[in-house]
């Protein structure tokens, strides 16, 4: 079943078109030669009429648009497998991290992750 909203696949068109406009290289038809999906497969993603494509495919889209993987993979819906092994690890405290921080200002999110990543706890 595919979202009534087509977040990713407006995103997505938004984004190759607007580099189309100064590149010619960012057609539908490069675009999808260079992530190996068939044009008329992009295009509907595109047009919401499939579902985003696989974890591996948005990562090689968001390089060739380049775009943050995570970004477009919470557009789609998806969260990369290597969050989801950290989280599997730990899905209560984590769950609850998430929860806690989901309010808070990017300010703070981002003050947390210093402290985490310099060992200031």
């Amino acid at each position: 079943m595919i979202p009534k909203e087509n977040v990713f696949g407006e995103f997505v068109r938004e984004k190759r078109l607007a580099l189309h406009q100064e590149d010619k290289n960012y057609s539908l038809r490069k675009v999808a030669m260079r992530i190996q999906v068939e044009p008329s497969y992009l295009s509907k993603v595109e047009r919401g009429e499939q579902p985003p494509p696989s974890e591996a495919k948005i990562v090689l889209l968001a390089e060739d648009l380049g775009e943050d993987k995570d970004v477009l993979l919470a557009l789609s819906g998806k969260v990369s497998s290597d969050i989801q092994e950290v989280i599997r690890k730990r899905p209560a405290l984590f769950a609850q991290l998430i929860r806690d921080l989901k309010d808070m200002p990017d300010n703070a999110v981002l003050r947390i992750i210093r402290e985490v990543r310099d060992g200031n706890w």
